[in-house]
């Protein structure tokens, strides 16, 4: 099902929001409506380094079942991030989200690899004490994924995991997933060459989907978008909803990001939530962007675009997923793991 799309001019916008009774800040240029999003914008930045970007559903939603999917540009600057990570999670508590979704490297983006190490945490360090106090002064749940998390022996091999943490609205951590594909590409030809795997150590395990506000929560990350077996086997044991934050290249987005995250929505009938990195982190690196939130039947709820910080608002109706699943049982109809191997 296509997505209809008006775009009006800035004036046209304020005028009918005005003549609704809504108060309109002058700033706002852009509106976009949609049958699922009830209105798009950007305002100008409270900060001169910041471009924030709301999409936002209906606001009857109660606060529970909204989740603020973000994204943000990090750089090495750690004091900056948190400082743009947290005006997001205020600015989503503030619209009646319950939980809010960081990207993969929002505690940073190191620009060498012996940046990126020196800057890495364990997971009782200052950054993740910090997410902790948020969380409960907002009375929000944190996704916050990937974390750069000291490994097991960092003394001897320097080495770290990149963490998906989720954290209660007490400030609680109450799942870590490692990420378990790591992204080791060349593509030449697209100018692509990362070898992660050559500082993170791939996580030896799935977790179970969480229960969280707005449902059974199954955790990857990034490149983890690639490998169904995860996304499947996270719906085997229950998850309603998936969630990838990531920071995909602007070269692998263009060709494959939302394809990837509704093929992932409609093979295992959940949401999809993806937070992303957008924009040049430093002068070695630039992300997509595109954070997207997509609904079982593969619908794209929200796009924050390829530009700059925000956030899409999306209402996670748990009644969606039981209908989509029980009108097309495919779950039901999948054949015994014997089966799919008979040609080995």
């Amino acid at each position: 099902m296509s997505t209809a799309r008006c775009i009006l001019g800035a004036a046209a916008w304020r005028l009918h929001h005005r003549s609704v009774g809504h108060s309109v800040p002058d700033h706002i240029h852009t509106h976009t409506w949609n049958p699922h999003t009830a209105a798009v914008w950007k305002t100008l930045p409270e900060h001169p380094s910041t471009d924030y970007q709301t999409h936002q559903q209906p606001m009857s939603a109660a606060s529970h079942s909204m989740a603020a999917v973000c994204q943000v540009t990090s750089t090495p600057d750690k004091q900056a991030n948190f400082s743009a990570c947290k005006r997001l999670a205020e600015e989503a508590k503030e619209r009646g989200a319950g939980m809010v979704f960081l990207p993969e490297g929002f505690d940073y983006i190191g620009s060498s690899r012996e940046e990126t190490l020196s800057l890495s945490e364990p997971l009782t360090g200052d950054t993740i004490s910090r997410y902790a106090q948020l969380a409960r002064k907002l009375e929000v749940w944190l996704s916050l994924g990937g974390f750069h998390e000291r490994g097991p022996e960092w003394e001897r091999d320097r080495r770290i995991y990149n963490s998906h943490i989720i954290m209660n609205d007490k400030g609680d951590i109450v799942s870590v997933y490692r990420k378990s594909h790591l992204f080791d590409v060349e593509l030449p030809e697209k100018g692509v060459s990362l070898r992660e795997s050559g500082f993170t150590i791939p996580g030896p395990v799935l977790v179970s989907p969480v229960q969280t506000p707005i449902g059974k929560l199954g955790l990857g990350i990034c490149y983890d978008l690639r490998f169904p077996e995860l996304s499947l086997a996270l719906r085997r044991h229950g998850a309603d909803v998936l969630t990838y934050p990531s920071a995909f290249t602007v070269a692998t987005g263009a060709a494959h990001w939302e394809v990837l995250l509704r093929a992932r929505a409609i093979e295992t009938q959940c949401f999809v939530l993806a937070a992303a990195q957008v924009g040049r982190h430093h002068e070695k690196r630039s992300s997509y962007g595109h954070a997207l939130a997509v609904d079982p039947w593969g619908e794209v709820l929200g796009d924050c675009g390829g530009e700059s910080p925000g956030m899409v608002l999306v209402k996670i109706n748990l009644d969606q997923v039981s209908s989509t699943r029980r009108n097309m049982p495919v779950q039901q109809h999948r054949r015994d793991t014997g089966f799919y191997l008979s040609l080995e």
